[in-house]
């Protein structure tokens, strides 16, 4: 008797708790470990207001780092600039948090947080929200959501295009106009229809139809190398680990490391970040994003319109019959 179909279930037995241990690690653990790592955060002003500010941020232990500016209008700067995620003015009446909720909203009630622990009770902390979450997502949980579906149509995209067996020009043709197509439909629904991000319309579908051309490319390419194979490997790395390491939902300093790193050199992250700089910050610290998402992209097309493909094997000779024989009569 075969053991082939027993070899097959004990793998199937096996396989099946490994990748929900894996899924679980890659999403539940990240969010359970959320704390500010070297959080960018502004201190403005002058005086000993200002350094008592500074140091009390510098004694949370390499949690946030401090960005020092001359007064308000520099910090309010670095924050539509994206190189801070907020900023405490030291004033004479006390101090002032700027915050940007577009960036994060996380991030935004971690600072109300910290400097309201930092001041001395009922010393009240006026805030003010310098560039503020769009009415139609607040508290930035529909634009969180927006990754996963990203990430399998990208996912889709690559994986029917290895299955139809597309190759070179036409497969990599089939790649960006689908791309496209899902950048503009996404953003018919998130901005026209939902008012999730409210920058210009034909950058954010540029944004998506980019993210989703990276994921895309990617995975074709890595089936181009390896065979049905990379679909996996680009599962595994597009959707598994680049949905849940993208710090969409919170900010990549907040990830355990080097979780928030790996989550940006992955196009799920790259594309959120940079969604989140077109929509709301004109565009503000996207070179990175798009260095990374034109990467992936043009990597994957290139393995696409390079790779050849494997020659099939060759069939194994078979022997041949022996010619029936003729019945021989006995007398």
């Amino acid at each position: 008797m075969s053991t082939a179909p027993n070899r097959r279930a004990v793998a199937v037995i096996l396989l099946v708790p490994l990748m929900v241990t894996l899924a679980l690690w890659a999403f539940a653990w990240p969010a359970a470990r959320i704390a500010p790592r070297d959080l960018p955060v502004g201190v403005a002003g002058a005086g000993p207001a200002a350094e008592q500010l500074e140091q009390r941020f510098e004694q949370r232990g390499g949690a946030f780092e401090v960005h020092r500016y001359d007064d308000e209008a520099s910090a309010r700067t670095a924050i539509e600039d994206r190189v801070v995620y907020g900023s405490v003015v030291a004033t004479p009446q006390g101090p002032r948090l700027l915050t940007a909720s577009a960036a994060s909203p996380v991030v935004s009630q971690l600072l109300r947080e910290a400097v309201t622990a930092s001041v001395p009770k009922g010393t009240p902390v006026e805030v003010t929200d310098v560039v503020a979450a769009p009415p139609g997502d607040p508290r930035g949980s529909a634009l969180g959501a927006s990754v996963l579906p990203l990430a399998l149509a990208g996912m889709a995209a690559g994986a029917v295009v290895t299955l139809m067996g597309l190759r070179g020009a036409r497969a990599a043709l089939t790649l960006i106009g689908s791309a496209v197509l899902v950048g503009l439909a996404a953003t018919a629904v998130a901005h026209s229809w939902l008012g999730v991000v409210t920058g210009d319309w034909w950058t954010e579908a540029g944004v998506l139809a980019l993210t989703v051309l990276a994921i895309g490319s990617a995975v074709a390419g890595l089936a181009a190398l390896f065979g049905s194979r990379g679909i996996g490997l680009g599962a595994l790395l597009m959707v598994l680990l680049g949905n849940s390491f993208s710090g969409v939902t919170s900010a990549p300093q907040l990830l355990p490391e080097p979780v928030g790193a790996i989550g940006q050199w992955l196009p799920p992250g790259a594309g959120g970040s940079l969604l989140r700089s077109v929509a709301f910050f004109d565009g503000s610290a996207a070179g990175g994003a798009v260095l990374t998402l034109s990467l992936w992209s043009a990597l994957g097309l290139a393995a696409v319109l390079l790779a050849r493909r494997a020659p099939a094997p060759a069939p194994e000779p078979t022997e041949p019959s022996e010619p029936a024989r003729e019945p021989t009569l006995t007398g």
